[in-house]
């Protein structure tokens, strides 16, 4: 049987095969995080990702850990989140992802250009400037061809979305 680490292999390899295809085109590296900021819907399995990843964190710096938890409940708090907002994940000094091992699938597969099911193809608007639509289309990859993600939903009976901010806030806090 499949699991959330079976997809989390299948969609990494992909994107592995999307940055070797989209060479130069790509903008991405660690400090950009355009693409971390504003509210946006993950699954149950991201949500259970990024806890496993938040409490992984708590055991090597619980510093830190308590920092991302705080970042998560003071989102959680603002009566409208704003496109602007930071994800809670994002540590604001470095810009990098304070849980990267364990972020949600949109985040793994955004930048390069990626398929997956029937949706539109995104790319990140840093990336691919100057190319034609048929460079972007050489560099496209498909990612969960099987649809895992949607049967691993579906067995956990197709949970309702939720945000980073409240993965994280509802869970057990880190000590200090």
């Amino acid at each position: 049987m499949k699991s959330d680490s079976d997809l989390v292999w299948i969609v990494d390899r992909a994107m592995a095969q999307a940055v070797q295809k989209s060479g130069n085109w790509l903008a991405c590296h660690p400090g950009c995080s355009d693409c971390c900021h504003g509210p946006f819907d993950i699954t149950e399995l991201d949500s259970r990702r990024l806890k496993i990843g938040l409490a992984a964190l708590a055991s090597s710096d619980s510093a830190r850990a308590a920092r991302v938890q705080i970042r998560a409940i003071q989102a959680l708090k603002q009566t409208a989140l704003d496109h602007d907002d930071p994800c809670p994940a994002l540590d604001p000094e470095n810009g990098t992802c304070d849980l990267y091992e364990a972020r949600p699938l949109t985040c793994r597969t955004f930048g390069p250009p990626v398929r997956c099911g029937d949706a539109a193809v995104g790319v990140c608007e840093l990336c691919f400037h100057g190319a034609t639509d048929a460079q972007i289309a050489a560099c496209e990859v498909t990612v969960d061809p099987d649809g895992l993600e949607s049967t691993l939903l579906n067995e956990l009976g197709n949970p309702p979305a939720t945000t980073v901010a409240a993965a994280l806030a509802i869970t057990k806090p880190s000590p200090c």
